[in-house]
């Protein structure tokens, strides 16, 4: 076994970008009304103008804002109605001076025409006339040609998660189809005697595994497939056939638990056995998380993670370093962070960057973050926080007052 000294988060992300950036990035195209979630993996361009012709945003009468200059509600100014225009239709002729056209909303506007009146401003007069009681200038409630989306211009980018309102303007584009990224394959093995099914009621000295579900649901929020899962006892030839049937097929083998230094944790043992080069990183200069153990197999291109065996512990370092890595390799945008002031003091670890979970409190002007302290074991922690923030491993704490950077989880 080869010795290694501990990373930096920084360090690690670097060297897990390295080896991440030779798994295949696959794409599929898949229709436009199934993509919810999936992340576009090329840019997205009209090729029409999208409103194709000029649209009205109320019911009311399309006219020349010119012959309504002093209109008022006590001296209307009187126009002749040359037509009314259905929705979907084109309007029939062009609309002169003098003259205006029912047209409904989101209707279209006759040529010469270029402002709508509300029709409550509007009233019907003698024959074929409307009186308009109040002035508009030109564009009034009307959206020109192209005011959403011009043709030919990139109007969602690669890397885009698609939710409801992209999926409207993809639609609206006449975009039926897209190109999404494909979901990097995994595989997350839990390891210890001591672990029994979530519906197994735990004997003296056990416990539920928790890590398998919290993980498997943190890979599908970060586009990932999750194609096994399994219960390992702590018996070093089982784990090297389980981990090594599961490099063939994935993308990442995450282990949860057997990576500290107790007699039967192998982690790092069993990849350096399996995977060639091996372990690149062995232990974060990180509070939780300091037992994580990162390596990489060239020949099956399969990154494998030691992770904590301590749930929240486990969970954020997931965050840290794979939801941060897959985020990069698609084009995503960072994840949201919210400013606001530490609530009261809270210490560093001395030579260990520290993940502090925080909860948000409304604040004269903004948040506070107050601390949630707990054992990384335990998993209620991690439903009591909104986020999280960094402490620099330079720093024996945070001040109160003092403004952080909150990670919203």
């Amino acid at each position: 076994m080869k010795l290694l000294n501990v990373d930096t988060l920084e360090e690690a992300v670097g060297k897990l970008l390295r080896a991440a950036e030779t798994l295949p990035l696959h794409t599929q195209m898949i229709r436009t009304e199934e993509a919810l979630g999936r992340i576009l993996a090329g840019d997205a361009v009209s090729a029409e103008d999208i409103p194709g012709f000029r649209r009205s945003t109320v019911d009311g009468y399309a006219v020349v804002a010119q012959d309504t200059q002093g209109a008022a509600e006590t001296l209307p100014v009187f126009l002749k109605l040359t037509e009314e225009v259905s929705a979907g239709q084109v309007p029939g002729r062009c609309l002169q001076s003098g003259r205006c056209a029912y047209v409904p909303t989101g209707g279209m506007l006759p040529e010469g025409a270029d402002a709508m009146v509300m029709i409550e401003y509007c009233e019907p007069f003698g024959a074929g006339e409307i009186a308009v009681g109040q002035p508009v200038s030109p564009g009034r409630d009307v959206v020109p040609v192209g005011e959403d989306i011009r043709a030919g211009t990139v109007f969602l980018k690669r890397g885009t998660e698609i939710r409801a309102q992209e999926i409207g303007a993809l639609l609206a584009a006449g975009i039926g189809k897209i190109p999404v990224f494909a979901p990097f394959q995994v595989t997350i093995l839990s390891t210890g005697d001591e672990l029994v099914e979530p519906g197994v009621t735990p004997g003296p000295g056990q416990m539920r595994d928790i890590n398998t579900g919290v993980l498997k649901t943190l890979a599908r929020q970060y586009g990932c497939d999750v194609i096994h899962t399994g219960l390992i006892k702590d018996e070093k030839e089982q784990f090297l056939r389980t981990v090594k049937a599961a490099m063939g097929g994935s993308d990442l083998v995450l282990l949860s638990g057997g990576s500290s230094k107790g007699n039967k944790d192998f982690t790092a043992e069993v990849i350096e056995q399996l995977a060639r080069p091996g372990v690149f990183t062995q232990g974060l200069a990180l509070k939780p998380g300091k037992p994580t153990i990162l390596g990489y197999d060239e020949p099956s291109r399969t990154i494998l993670a030691g992770l904590p065996g301590h749930p929240a512990a486990a969970m954020l370092v997931f965050v840290l370093l794979f939801g941060r890595i897959f985020k990069q390799l698609r084009g995503e945008k960072p994840p949201f962070c919210i400013r606001a002031k530490m609530e009261c003091n809270v210490p560093g670890a001395p030579g260990r960057e520290t993940c502090q979970l925080v909860r948000l409190l409304p604040a004269e002007g903004g948040y506070l973050a107050r601390p949630v302290f707990g054992k990384s074991g335990l998993i209620t922690t991690l439903t009591e926080a909104d986020g999280y923030i960094m402490i620099p491993l330079n720093r024996e704490g945070l001040c109160t007052g003092e403004s952080v950077d909150v990670w919203l989880m």
